[in-house]
């Protein structure tokens, strides 16, 4: 049992997705960057899957930079004899003296805060990263790597209206620094392709748009962790624009169903979108309801400027529709509206 109770319940409703779990009996899966937003929740489902008695035995290899803020995130797992920590750098070649069944990549810095200060780092987890990763990859007994890539793929299309679909691709301008991210995702996902097609390796790729939900960095940048931020501290929100840019937004244990769904049930050599189409909402729009959502904290909203942060890339889309139509085919359907998942989020904070 997870200690805070809004995960606790969002583990259950992973589990109870009605996926074959029993995929995982005796296997070890590799998650790297697992102690990233994301593939935590992940971490988290396979052992919860044990700890419930769903499946009998599995083991999770947790590879991670830092060791220190691993064990503070899965602090209530340390004593897990399913759960072992790799403390090393994704960009140097991976050991695992054990067969690897399952390897997801999920290593890299998502947080464009990170993008002018540390570009090369942006982009080697997800190059060279994803390069050890399928060396290992063909090493092994493995059933399916998942690499995690981004809707960033897509560019500037010529019309952001229109619902993205897997097939569609935009300008990305590599002289641009912002494209150390976006551009590295589009290597990953084609080293991932080339690795199937010579050595056989079954690779799948999930892009997710804007998740959200318990356990991501308050002080990540992006504009929806600021909103929650202001909320849990009790503070007004503030809007560094007009708020008129939209987002398509997906509460955290919906994303984490469509992660093991690709991984499982998804065909080789493809890439799934990763969003709750329903969920598409202007960043204004996003203040206005959480002020109501907890409107006996008395908010309101802030406008002021962006104080000038050389290292923060704002990213230019002004609209991004995603299609999910691909991945409804594997029968994964988002459940958690953007008023509950909000409301889920900020509680499991306070």
């Amino acid at each position: 049992m997870h200690p805070n109770k809004i995960i606790n319940e969002d583990l259950q409703n992973i589990v109870a997705s009605g996926l074959d779990w029993k995929q995982f009996e005796n296997t070890t899966i590799l998650i790297t960057g697992a102690n990233g937003f994301l593939p935590a929740y992940m971490v988290e489902t396979l052992l919860f899957l044990v700890h419930t008695k769903v499946v009998q035995d599995l083991k999770v290899l947790a590879l991670v930079r830092n060791k220190e803020k691993a064990e503070k995130r899965f602090a209530h797992l340390l004593n897990d004899m399913h759960l072992q920590f790799i403390v090393q750098d994704v960009c140097l070649p991976v050991q695992v003296n054990e067969p690897i069944h399952f390897i997801v990549h999920a290593a890299s810095q998502a947080s464009p805060k990170y993008y002018g200060v540390d570009p090369v780092g942006t982009l080697k987890a997800n190059v060279i990263g994803t390069i050890n990763l399928c060396e290992l990859a063909r090493k092994n007994p493995l059933k399916s790597l998942l690499y995690f890539s981004s809707t960033d793929v897509y560019g500037k299309l010529n019309n952001d209206a229109t619902a993205v679909s897997e097939t569609d691709y935009g300008y990305v301008d590599p002289l641009n620094l912002r494209s150390c991210y976006s551009e590295a995702k589009r290597m990953g996902e084609t080293i991932c392709i080339s690795y199937m097609h010579q050595f056989g390796i079954s690779v799948k790729v999930v892009r997710p748009a804007h998740i959200y939900g318990p356990g991501m960095d308050l002080n990540d940048g992006r504009v929806f962790a600021d909103f929650v931020r202001n909320v849990v501290n009790n503070e007004n929100i503030v809007l560094n624009s007009d708020g008129s840019d939209s987002r398509t937004f997906c509460y955290l244990s919906d994303a984490t169903i469509a992660f093991f769904k690709v991984l499982l049930n998804g065909q080789a050599g493809e890439a799934y979108n990763v969003a709750n189409p329903s969920c598409e909402i202007t960043i204004l729009e996003l203040a206005r309801k959480l002020i109501t959502l907890f409107f006996e904290r008395n908010l309101a909203i802030a406008c002021k400027k962006r104080e000038k942060n050389n290292h923060y890339m704002p990213n230019p889309i002004y609209q991004r529709s995603i299609s999910t139509s691909k991945i409804n085919k594997l029968e994964w359907i988002p459940n958690i509206n953007i008023e509950n998942g909000f409301k889920r989020t900020i509680l499991s904070y306070l």
